[in-house]
């Protein structure tokens, strides 16, 4: 039993020592853990700070028969006040990061971290219910002095090793998920990394359409709608991060400058996902951070990459394409510190190689054409209010899947919703079958639809009032619905 005590002790040493230099090695991180379990942040540091030395002590105290006991109920009511706290976390549906281990490891509250705290508690009791003179062998009673030192100075010596090793592992991690984030993004070479199942980083929704509605949580509990951001009728740009992002660490600092330098200009709203206290210790962020339930938003503004930026202009329109990736963001943010964005008309291209141009802010070209009806359709028929142009072809699966759609909410659509005007190749009788009520000319061999950048069947663009492109070609039902803020 003797020998059983002192290895309770030993082990308990290295238990406490470790979490205690694990902490102090990264201090921000355990006063932003200390934070999540619901201290004040006028004492948080603080905390952080003692919380340590606090753990170093009890470990040393376990090394010698006279101070064991001691650090047995020190130990003991210390992780009596961990475990309270993670069950009151748990019950309230909350998993902060425990930073139990600090820099060393760390982990959010679960059952695994419970269960680890409460065996640490067992021995403890062990040690507290044997007394004070029953605390196994005592080193320091020991006849061979030299070996009691040898015996201290290698479980010291042992691990300071183990510190600085998990320490160098933990840096070379974050390197490394760095490196292949990057790797899977299209290389600025316009190489791309071919990845089953995901689609490039640059395929977003068209430039021009509405950003979808949301309405998420923020790190502070507090519901926000993107209708809300809107109403302030300033830019924002929504970046899409997630804590166990490498690259969106490393990128954060900068983030944070960038917030400052162009308050003025437009605002930065980070999307992410993941547990509150996850995001809180990754991304301090004063503004909040809006929590996603899965990927919610990302998915619907096809944001499949983290990091990955979207400039939305005042009107609540999307104004670039995704930048995916810390150097297409930078591109992004130096195109915005130097583009007057109250201009009309702004929109934010070319961080990949694989897009083509866009038309925004350019005029129809002056045409005359007639529609299976006669009517003679012209540049002036666009002038007075919105269209949505749609190019389409009897031959094409797709556009046959989407008519019945079409028909149904050029029927229904309201007032202030886009004029339909549909360009289609082939023969007339057969899409005067298609009963639809909006014009349809017959494009042959779609050359007035190559004037105006539409590539494929389906595809579609808005204009506006003035007969100018206002967004950019949507390919496919679902871009198409996009222009006019439908969900497909």
């Amino acid at each position: 039993m003797e020998i059983i005590l002192l290895l309770v002790r030993l082990f308990l040493f290295g238990v406490f020592a470790l979490a205690g230099v694990g902490k102090l090695l990264d201090l921000e991180g355990s006063a932003k853990a200390v934070k999540g379990f619901g201290v004040p942040d006028e004492i948080a540091k603080t905390v952080s700070f003692l919380l340590p030395l606090f753990e170093i002590t009890i470990g040393i105290l376990f090394l010698f028969n006279s101070t064991s006991w001691i650090a047995a109920v020190g130990g003991l009511l210390l992780l009596l006040a961990f475990i309270g706290a993670m069950i009151y976390q748990l019950a309230k549906g909350n998993a902060p990061d425990c930073h139990c281990f600090g820099q060393i490891h760390s982990e959010p509250v679960g059952k695994s971290s419970l269960i680890r705290n409460i065996g640490f508690a067992i021995l403890s009791l062990l040690l507290v219910s044997q007394g004070r003179g029953s605390q196994g062998i005592d080193l320091a009673a020991t006849s061979n002095d030299m070996l009691q030192a040898v015996l201290v100075s290698g479980i010291l010596v042992l691990l300071a090793v183990v510190v600085l090793y998990l320490k160098k592992i933990f840096e070379q991690q974050v390197q490394i998920l760095r490196r292949i984030e990057i790797l899977e993004l299209v290389s600025r070479e316009g190489a791309q990394i071919e990845r089953k199942g995901a689609s490039s980083p640059a395929e977003g929704l068209p430039i021009g359409a509405p950003f979808p509605e949301f309405e998420l949580a923020d790190t502070s509990g507090k519901r926000v709608r993107f209708s809300d951001y809107k109403r302030a009728q300033r830019p924002i740009l929504f970046l899409f991060v997630s804590p166990d992002c490498g690259p969106c660490n490393a990128l954060y600092p900068e983030v944070r400058e960038w917030r400052e330098s162009l308050r003025d200009k437009l605002a930065i709203v980070l999307v992410s996902s993941g547990s509150i206290s996850a995001n809180l210790e990754k991304f301090d962020d004063e503004t909040g951070v809006l929590l996603q339930e899965k990927r919610e938003v990302a998915d619907q503004v096809k944001a499949r990459w983290t990091p990955t930026a979207i400039f939305v202009n005042a009107d609540g329109k999307i104004a670039s394409h995704p930048a995916a990736g810390d150097t297409a963001i930078r591109e992004l943010i130096e195109k915005l510190v130097t583009e007057d964005l109250t201009k009309e008309h702004v929109f934010f291209t070319g961080f990949h190689e694989d897009q083509t141009r866009v038309l925004i802010g350019e005029k129809l070209p002056e045409f005359s054409m007639p529609d299976l009806k006669g009517v003679p359709i012209t540049h002036d028929t666009f002038k007075g209010k919105e269209s949505l142009i749609v190019f389409f072809s009897m031959t094409c699966p797709h556009c046959v899947q989407m008519i019945e759609e079409l028909k149904e909410w050029d029927k229904t659509k309201g007032a202030d919703e886009p004029n339909l005007v549909v360009f289609s190749d082939g023969d007339a009788e057969a899409h005067q079958e298609l009963d639809l009520s909006a014009p349809i000319i017959i494009d042959e061999g779609y050359r007035f639809a190559a004037k105006i950048g539409m590539m494929g069947t389906p595809s579609g663009v808005i204009v506006n009032e003035n007969a100018e492109i206002i967004t950019e070609t949507g390919i496919g039902a679902s871009n198409i619905w996009a222009l006019i803020g439908k969900r497909k």
